[in-house]
């Protein structure tokens, strides 16, 4: 069996640009992806657009032209995945990764298909796997939906959507605008500053003339089949009407994987321990690259200020190949 310098886990724009740097370098290498090429994206929201201007998007220098000040959705899919057909990525798609283990200097890496081995692994899987679940009764029934792709199955339903982060906040403003009837729980005081700068007014005007109920300092204690029941700022508990619920309280990484491939999590946000310089974790030769990096602190890392990871994590892979004098 070959044996790859470097096996790359999660095909999205982090994957894509370690892959890039693999090949810069001559380095045998090979992503594995559980769904499509930047899957993540895929599966986001239709009409979503990006907080980052498009050169602030770009992996390998290669431009990324939008005609739109901030680039969305369809705009990403069209030039992450024309990178990996131009430049030829090496890439399995619809592959899962079960189990990354170490033998010695060689890593084996067990998939739902075949099984791999790599002297040096990356691990770019992101966090949209996993929904930060609110662990509720009524949570698993079928009108709860913790992730938002349209607005138009919830035109004329009563929708309560669940936090007030950038995807609460789109879902909120476009399902009210196909004529949802919209009601916000959130846990916090106010929306969310991490909301983008020009839809942040939108929503806070919709909520100050009423159109757009919300109930701040509030949360969600159960779900029936025709209501919510939540606890408002006041303590007093609420029972309303509803259709549909939007639980878009955020994600995270797979945990379970991370720790069982050996990578230490520290503290309360479990964050994987990783050497900064060059995002090698506990395990030597085993690395982080991405969103994946920041544990249940998801907005830390961002595809603009990760790019780097790639080549700090190449870098290290060459100068450890290198014979010393």
């Amino acid at each position: 069996m070959e044996i790859l310098d470097i096996l790359i886990i999660g095909g999205g724009p982090i994957g894509l640009n370690c892959a890039l740097e693999a090949q810069k370098n001559n380095l045998t290498h090979l992503i594995i992806e559980k769904g499509t090429i930047v899957n993540s994206l895929y599966n986001y929201p239709l009409y979503m657009r990006f907080f980052s201007t498009a050169e602030k998007l770009e992996i390998d220098g290669i431009p990324f032209i939008s005609t739109a000040p901030k680039p969305g959705r369809q705009e990403a899919l069209e030039y992450y995945q024309g990178i990996a057909r131009q430049r030829e990525v090496n890439i399995n798609l619809y592959e899962r990764v079960m189990k990354v283990s170490k033998s010695g200097d060689v890593f084996d890496i067990e998939t739902s298909k075949a099984a791999y081995k790599a002297k040096n692994v990356v691990i770019s899987t992101g966090f949209y796997d996993i929904p930060n679940l609110m662990n509720i009764p009524g949570e698993d029934l079928p009108k709860v939906k913790h992730y938002y792709t349209e607005p138009y199955p919830y035109a004329k339903q009563k929708v309560v959507v669940v936090g007030s982060s950038n995807s609460a906040v789109d879902a909120a403003l476009e399902t009210y605008r196909k004529g949802a009837d919209v009601t916000m729980i959130i846990r916090h005081s106010e929306i969310s500053k991490s909301v983008k700068y020009w839809v942040k007014p939108d929503i806070e005007n919709r909520i100050a003339e009423g159109s757009i109920k919300a109930y701040f300092n509030s949360e969600i204690k159960e779900i029936t089949e025709n209501t919510v029941i939540f606890k408002d700022e006041n303590g007093q508990t609420n029972e309303i009407n509803n259709d549909f619920v939007l639980a878009l309280t955020g994600y995270l990484p797979d945990f379970d994987f991370l720790k069982n491939s050996g990578i230490e999590l520290q503290g309360d946000c479990l964050n994987p321990l990783y050497h900064p310089e060059t995002m090698e974790t506990n395990v030597p030769n085993l690395y982080l690259a991405g969103v994946v990096c920041g544990g249940k602190d998801t907005h830390l890392w961002f595809i603009e200020n990760s790019r780097i990871h790639a080549e700090m994590i190449v870098r290290n892979v060459v100068l450890a190949r290198e014979p010393r004098a």
